[in-house]
């Protein structure tokens, strides 16, 4: 059975999407993955769309989103990508957060780092589910 999982950043613009695209290309036997954000921006971030068509994830498709937007309400993970109490906790049987910054702002190579951080948090998350 697949375990369901939320990513959550504030804008559901960059990080999120990122965690949700790892998610479906390196698990999707094992993982379920949603993401949404507690103050969605409505768009997501061209250059998180970019950096992540380099590796070969296709995010294209994802739209931003807020909570009252996601299918369904239970979860085994919610997973929040550094904001902090700035996301409100979402019942889940695990919550964890990944030391994320928001590369809302930042060049190509800002985002490239963030993908790449991502990832690394995904592989290991991964191991452990």
């Amino acid at each position: 059975m697949k375990k369901r999982a939320l990513f959550v950043c504030i804008a559901n613009a960059a990080r999120s999407q990122m965690a949700q695209g790892f998610a479906r290309q390196l698990a999707p036997d094992r993982i379920e993955a949603f993401s949404a954000g507690s103050q969605p921006a409505g768009v997501v971030s061209a250059k998180a769309i970019e950096v992540m068509k380099e590796i070969g994830v296709d995010i294209s498709g994802h739209h931003s989103k807020g909570f009252n937007d996601l299918p369904i309400k239970d979860f085994d993970y919610v997973v929040t990508m550094g904001c902090g109490d700035v996301c409100p906790f979402y019942p889940a049987k695990k919550k964890i957060d990944w030391p994320l910054a928001d590369p809302k702002g930042m060049d190509l190579a800002g985002y490239r780092q963030s993908r790449d951080k991502i990832k690394k948090y995904m592989v290991d998350f991964l191991r452990d589910i």
